[in-house]
């Protein structure tokens, strides 16, 4: 069975500012477009929102982000309204608070409704399990990966039928070294002060959250200060999106160091392909379980090694002394000998293990496999739904 073609996808996310499940509702909805039908995505809006309309999507800009009950409530009936008026095919949600309102949406609508679940998430009481739940109860539950199908399946013991992993996938018309022009390059190199600079370069691209692991990574490089090493910077790739409270915690951090002129705050960068080949090593730090991980696996497609955190699914993309080096989370000791290995290695070896790695990701992590991944789940919801 193929997508009907008068198929509409409604795609439902909390806001296209910046991360995994965002960058994949703008891949999965360009290729529904491909496929000949219409993609919409109703979310509070962001950054990433030009791109979607770029590649003809269209936005329905709305407070799903919300979990205040008078607006969730709100919220249902605006996406049902949505519904009916665009003739939706199927819903596909990728995040808790916007679940409630489009499960009832779907359900008064009698439209099949997907869900992804894109993180691990923690229960303390019953309470927040049954809040966890709202994403097991699609016709469909797609898992980002093989570690995030194992969880939900424990978490919640639905029948292992109605979930399926499907890897998040990279663009490798953009995640591609051989397509990255040596200005943009160097553009960037000018813009962090890194001109002329030899020492041995990591790149953390993330977010400025706690999990992501950045003071795993400052006490790591304060830790190689005190080997008396001064051959190797940090770049810390990201902006805190209003947690100000913590990046003010890695600026004095840093500075508590001494650091100032090792461990650099990079900010946002819209040129991410061109960050990686900045970097010589890629940092992947987090200190608690990644549901799937895109900043170890798309360094890798760029032809960079891998540091990660030896948890969650960065064990199934990053293979230890292969493409990278996997490193238990928190451990800066750890971490500290992983980078001097990595320093050690020198270019040359680092490239091999880059190409491992690049080679690795064009197999399994192609964002057209991920597509069609996806594309082959909606067609078996709508084959049996009729």
């Amino acid at each position: 069975m193929a997508l009907p073609p008068d198929f509409t996808l409604l795609q439902v996310v909390p806001e296209l500012e910046t991360g995994g499940a965002e960058q994949t509702t703008i891949d999965v909805a360009r290729a529904v477009i491909e496929a000949g039908g219409k993609a919409l995505v109703a979310t509070r809006g962001g950054r990433m929102a030009a791109r979607l309309i770029a590649d003809g999507g269209r936005l329905a800009q709305m407070p799903v982000h919300s979990k205040n009950p008078l607006t969730m409530l709100g919220n249902a009936a605006r996406l049902a309204d949505l519904i009916r008026r665009e003739g939706v095919s199927l819903v596909h949600v990728r995040s808790r608070a916007p679940a409630f309102a489009a499960l009832w949406a779907a359900r008064a609508t009698h439209t099949p409704f997907v869900t992804t679940y894109h993180g691990i998430f923690s229960a303390q009481n019953r309470l927040k399990r049954w809040y966890n739940a709202v994403m097991t109860r699609g016709d469909l539950v797609i898992a980002n990966s093989e570690y995030t199908r194992s969880h939900v399946l424990a978490e919640h013991g639905i029948d292992p039928a109605r979930i399926v992993a499907i890897p998040r996938g990279v663009d490798l018309d953009r995640f591609n070294p051989a397509w990255v022009t040596p200005d943009r390059v160097e553009a960037l190199r000018r813009a962090w002060g890194l001109i002329a600079d030899g020492r041995t370069r990591f790149v953390l691209a993330a977010r400025l959250t706690r999990p992501k692991g950045h003071l795993t990574v400052i006490a790591a490089a304060a830790e190689l200060k005190a080997q008396g090493r001064s051959d190797f910077v940090v770049l810390f790739v990201g902006d805190d999106q209003g947690r100000t409270d913590y990046s003010q915690e890695l600026t004095s951090a840093i500075a508590a160091a001494g650091l100032e002129d090792t461990v650099l705050m990079a900010g946002h960068c819209d040129d991410m392909p061109a960050a990686y080949l900045v970097g010589d090593v890629a940092l992947a730090s987090r200190i608690t379980p990644e549901a799937f991980g895109r900043t170890a696996v798309e360094p890798q497609a760029m032809g960079r090694p891998v540091i990660a955190s030896n948890d969650g699914a960065m064990v199934e993309t990053v293979v230890d002394g292969v493409t990278g080096w996997l490193v238990p989370p928190g451990d800066a000791q750890a971490w500290a000998a992983a980078m001097v290995k990595a320093i050690d290695l020198g270019p040359g070896k680092r490239l091999e293990i880059g190409q491992a790695g690049m080679n690795r990701v064009r197999q399994l992590y192609r964002n057209d496999l991920m597509c069609a991944a996806t594309l082959a789940a909606y067609e078996r919801v709508l084959e049996a739904r009729a």
